[in-house]
């Protein structure tokens, strides 16, 4: 049986007018299992968001393949669509919606069937916290209301994977320890969840296993354990450090 997600040497290429052909990602491999957080930990422009952004359909690979439940990311957009959520602390929220339309439009828009969309928007209210903001302005919520607007936004359609595109930027201590339990919760529920940072304690609490990302390539793949065995460093930052000196 295919694992939720499969990722098969995907590249992308972008061009600039000074620097020529920049090898974003450099032929990414990797699987993802049923029900684990799998971890993208790399710095910034590591290539972890473009490698995201394509596995959402949002960039399209120069080559490779991955599928999501199955669906290819280049011939069936839409089938991967329906099975992904997407979170990125980029993302904005549209402010002169509430709360509750916010979550409505997202179900609708991703063919939540119909007859059940409200049922799942009050359910979704009431689980993260939200029934006393519900009907108002995105833009009147405190930051941390609207991280949680923005999770629920991103499950709406309750996808069997979900993506976490370094969901606790810009976030105070409080907040960003709410994001990383409501990871925790959605795995529970047996969700495949793809989670990218930068914060090497992040991975270390919450990940099954870790993908060490540098410039475009997945230098090692394994659980923390593994990781450790293999370096024979305890800490994150210390394997992270060897794996990416390595490979200068």
């Amino acid at each position: 049986m295919n694992q939720p997600v499969v990722v098969r040497d995907l590249r992308k290429t972008f061009f600039d007018e000074g620097r020529g052909a920049i090898n974003a990602v450099d032929g990414v491999s990797f699987e993802c299992h049923e029900g684990e957080v799998f971890g993208l930990l790399g710095a910034n422009g590591a290539g972890k968001t473009t490698t995201l952004r394509m596995l959402s359909t949002i960039l399209t690979p120069t080559s490779g393949a991955a599928t999501i439940m199955g669906h290819d990311i280049a011939s069936n957009p839409e089938g991967v669509r329906k099975n992904l959520g997407f979170f990125s602390a980029s993302t904005a929220l549209y402010p002169r919606l509430t709360a509750r339309e916010t979550l409505e439009f997202f179900a609708r828009i991703n063919q939540y069937p119909a007859e059940r969309v409200t049922e799942r928007v009050d359910y979704l209210i009431d689980r993260f916290g939200i029934t006393k903001y519900a009907d108002a302005r995105v833009e009147r919520l405190s930051t941390g209301m609207k991280q949680k607007v923005s999770i629920a936004r991103t499950v709406a359609h309750d996808p069997l994977i979900i993506i976490f595109d370094e969901p606790t930027v810009g976030l105070d201590v409080l907040n960003a320890i709410e994001v990383l339990e409501s990871i925790r919760e959605l795995r529970r529920e047996g969700k495949t969840i793809i989670f990218s940072t930068h914060i090497m304690s992040e991975a270390e609490k919450l990940c099954d296993r870790i993908a060490i990302v540098h410039a475009g390539n997945i230098l090692a793949c394994d659980t923390l354990a593994g990781l450790r065995e293999t370096t024979g460093q305890h800490y994150l930052e210390d394997i992270f450090v060897r794996y990416v000196k390595g490979s200068a």
